[in-house]
């Protein structure tokens, strides 16, 4: 599975609509910390088989960021059944991500 790029006009089928998990991660082109955990939201995605993983270019979507209070990058929202469950924001580690989906997942 791969990570959609997903946009304000697509925002709401792709992630709020969506019945299920999805794990989005908002960037920037520019951002180091961003690039550093992009190979692993793309390693995730082809493991985590019940979750949708998306990404976010808060610069191209500010609204969407602004919404979801996206103040630092990179962020990361699990959304359960358009619902945000849960927020992070800052690299992270590969296990620090699967504690936070399985929690999603309980929840």
């Amino acid at each position: 599975m791969s990570v959609a790029v997903v946009t304000k006009d697509t925002f709401k089928s792709e992630v709020l609509d969506h019945k299920g998990l999805v794990f989005a991660d908002f960037h920037a082109e520019w951002c180091g910390p961003c690039k550093m955990t992009e190979p692993i939201i793309e390693e995730l995605s082809g493991e985590v088989k019940d979750m949708k993983f998306v990404k976010i270019d808060v610069d191209a979507n500010a609204d969407v960021a602004a919404q979801y209070s996206v103040f630092s990058i990179p962020t990361f929202i699990i959304f359960k059944d358009g619902k945000a469950v849960a927020q992070t924001m800052g690299a992270q580690g590969k296990e620090s991500f699967l504690k936070e989906i399985d929690t999603a997942k309980a929840s």
